[in-house]
């Protein structure tokens, strides 16, 4: 038993964001578009659905993403849903990208959990994917009294140990582009990280970009931009031991020196590597030229092995498999 979802539309805008999360989350099994074409009628639109069900398993539960309340697809999704008692079924309308993105990852996170008891999370999350730049444009919510305000407390100090003492790294990646919406959204629930620790010099120093990166973190999880050389500090601090984190890369280079420098790191995902002149495609997200083939063959001899995914559903791929075929110069 799984869940299959039908994103369903007026026109096509069920197969652009169809399209878009496949973008962020990679490919996904058991889902189904659903469109209502200007030329196209009720009962069209309901021997839709039945179709788009039929693709599913027997006792898979549906999970119908919809873009307006009391709009056709709505309404020929909850004709189908009356017609089915014994099916569980569950309709949200109001379809955007985070109501997507969140539903891949309720699944991925939870292969047992119902339908009813995912759609109660997305309403959440979709809610809050919807925010605006400046900040001051959001509106401020009403938050109840509570009988007594917390302690703000002060930095932790020096010395004292957290846990057992130790960083846990959930997953460290390089990705040219660093915090981005596949990160954000896949990558960070599948890691089960609290904390994005981006890991570069360069961006350390660009205060722009720092607030881009914070701004990207998903809820809940705080997003900071150290130096390598702070990086390396924080892995052998002990207030960190309850710290499970995701640090990101924005080079090999950058990776081999906090590896060098004694962050544990025993698996790094490979995610993009923009190409740039001078560099090889490796494969259609990873550029290289001999300086990077040379780092990633140091890092091997250190004891790292690699990931090359660029989303969680992707299969794993070898990555010097890869590098030999590109016949790198």
């Amino acid at each position: 038993m799984g869940i299959g979802i039908i994103i369903a539309s007026h026109g096509k805008f069920a197969e652009g964001i169809h399209q878009s999360g496949s973008m962020i989350f990679g490919e996904q099994e058991k889902v189904q578009v659903v469109t209502f074409m200007p030329n196209e009628g009720p009962d069209d639109l309901y021997g839709h659905f039945n179709n788009a069900i039929a693709q599913f398993d027997a006792d898979d539960e549906v999970l119908v993403l919809a873009d307006l309340w009391s709009g056709s697809p709505f309404n020929q999704a909850s004709r189908v849903m009356g017609e089915n008692p014994e099916r569980k079924m569950a309709i949200i309308t109001g379809l955007n990208l985070p109501m997507l993105i969140q539903a891949y990852t309720e699944r991925m996170m939870d292969a047992n959990a119902g339908v009813e008891q995912v759609a109660a999370n997305i309403i959440k999350e979709s809610k809050e994917g919807v925010k605006a730049l400046p900040e001051e444009l959001n509106p401020v919510e009403t938050v109840a009294p509570q009988a007594a305000a917390p302690v703000k407390q002060g930095s932790i100090p020096e010395g004292t140990v957290i846990g057992d003492g130790k960083l846990k790294i959930n997953l460290a990646r390089i990705d040219t582009r660093l915090l981005h919406g596949q990160v954000a959204t896949a990558w960070t629930p599948a890691s089960k990280a609290n904390r994005i620790i981006v890991a570069s010099d360069s961006v350390a120093h660009d205060d722009l970009r720092k607030q881009l990166i914070k701004q990207a973190a998903p809820g809940g999880v705080k997003a900071n931009v150290v130096p390598i050389q702070k990086l390396t500090e924080v892995a052998k601090d002990p207030r960190f031991g309850d710290t499970h984190a995701l640090i990101l890369f924005e080079t090999v280079q950058d990776a081999l020196r906090a590896v060098e420098g004694g962050v544990e790191i025993k698996e790094l995902n490979v995610g993009s590597m923009a190409h740039s002149t001078g560099k090889t495609m490796v494969n259609n997200v990873l550029s290289m030229d001999k300086d990077d083939v040379a780092a990633f063959e140091k890092l091997q001899e250190l004891g790292v092995e690699f990931d090359v995914r660029k989303v969680p559903n992707d299969s794993k791929k070898n990555l010097f498999e890869l590098i030999k075929k590109a016949h790198i110069q």
